[in-house]
């Protein structure tokens, strides 16, 4: 199959060179210098744990220039998304997929309004990784997962492109699972997600000191209970120890692991809280009653000196 990764960052980097590695026709969209070391020296993903994987050479491109793509991975940065949905409107077919893996929950209604329901999936990616220095990518730890599903039933066409994403994900040593409920398993790691990007950040801390201090687990706690409550009040069904079974996640990962927006925060980059906490706090402000979400506010606050990147 052919697909187009839009927005060539650790995420898409990775799922990238993983498809192209197993020989799937797989276009890189990059910009700057990251797009002229790939073109010169290909993508290189380098792991500890699962070995190294270079590309090269790598079919690297600054625009999109076809119209046959039967996939196309939407991973820019949140901010980018409306930029990016214009740039692939001209090349989304009648038979080309469009899905973001991007954070959030807001991103699928944006491609919905521009593509319909019946061009996209949902999606959620499950990787650690980074663009080391132009054109190499550092995959952190061996986990390498995409879940996705369809957001409207459409009976047999749709479980077929599922499938056929799925035999080739896996072809690729790319764990690969179709939810039968993507909309819920969005939020299910949007609670998580909110919680650990806006603690280590507003902390600086990895996930490890946040977790076994005492002040600072509650807060992990309080902000996944509040983003559940929001959740619950949209309509969206949880299970019912969703927050004890995220909790329990985040007690099993690394010492050492930290959010991206913490490390964005450290680097002096655009931070996507708009889209994480200070999403829940407008989504909540939003709702009929009004829902409390002090802490996702207070961590808002913190953080928003922050968003455009390192203040002056």
């Amino acid at each position: 199959m052919k697909f187009a990764i839009f927005g060539t960052g650790g995420v898409g980097a990775v799922f990238g060179a993983r498809l192209a590695a197993s020989g799937e026709d797989v276009t890189f969209v990059a910009r700057g210098a990251h797009l002229d070391a790939i073109e010169k020296t290909g993508l290189l993903v380098k792991s500890a744990e699962l070995g190294d994987t270079r590309i090269f050479p790598a079919k690297a491109v600054a625009k999109l220039d076809d119209l046959d793509y039967d996939f196309i991975f939407l991973t820019v940065k949140l901010w980018d998304t409306v930029s990016a949905i214009e740039a692939i409107r001209p090349f989304v077919s009648s038979s080309t997929t469009v899905i973001s893996f991007q954070n959030g929950v807001t991103k699928d209604d944006l491609l919905a309004d521009a593509f319909g329901a019946d061009r996209i999936l949902g999606g959620i990616s499950y990787v650690g990784a980074t663009i080391l220095e132009p054109g190499v990518i550092q995959q952190n730890g061996i986990v390498q997962k995409l879940v996705f599903g369809e957001l409207n039933s459409r009976g047999s066409m749709a479980s077929e492109r599922c499938r056929n994403l799925k035999q080739s994900l896996e072809r690729a040593g790319v764990e690969a699972i179709i939810s039968a409920n993507i909309t819920s398993d969005i939020w299910q790691k949007f609670i998580v997600l909110v919680a650990m990007s806006s603690v280590t950040a507003a902390t600086r801390q990895s996930i490890g000191k946040v977790r076994s201090n005492r002040q600072t687990r509650e807060l992990l706690l309080s902000v996944m209970l509040e983003v559940r409550d929001l959740a619950l009040s949209r309509g969206i069904t949880l299970p019912e120890n969703i927050v004890e079974d995220r909790m329990q996640y985040l007690d099993s990962l690394s010492p050492d692991v930290t959010a991206s927006m913490e490390y964005d925060l450290r680097m002096g980059n655009r931070l996507e809280l708009p889209w994480l906490a200070g999403a829940v706090v407008d989504m909540a402000a939003a709702a009929k009653p009004p829902l409390a979400v002090p802490a996702c506010k207070i961590l808002s606050a913190i953080l928003s000196p922050f968003v455009q990147g390192a203040p002056n």
